[in-house]
C-alpha cells in the first residue's frame, strides 16, 4: 500500500481527519506517518513529542501499521 492508497482507505473509511497526520510533524494528539530520508515512521504526536515510535524499511509495511493500529485505537477510544 502506498501513501495516497493509505488515504483514500482512511477517507472511504469515515476515520477522523483531526485523528492523524499523513504528512509528519507534530500536531496535538495525532497518529503520524513521516518519511526521513530511506525510513518511514509512525508514531503518536502529543504535547509536541513522538511516541510509540516504530521504523520501518517501506512505505508499505509502514501504511500497514499506520491503518491497522489507527483503526484499532479508534475502536479502543469507541470513535468507530
Amino acid at each position: 500500500m502506498t501513501k495516497n492508497d493509505l488515504r483514500k482507505m482512511l477517507d472511504s473509511g469515515n476515520i477522523p481527519k483531526d485523528t492523524y497526520s499523513l504528512e509528519g510533524g507534530l500536531p496535538n494528539e495525532a497518529y503520524c506517518l513521516n518519511q526521513s530520508g530511506n525510513q518511514w515512521e509512525v508514531y503518536y504526536s502529543e504535547r509536541g513529542q513522538k511516541s510509540g515510535l516504530k521504523l520501518f524499511k517501506t512505505e508499505n509495511e509502514a501504511c500497514d501499521y499506520f491503518y491497522n493500529s489507527l483503526v484499532q485505537m479508534l475502536k479502543d477510544m469507541g470513535i468507530l
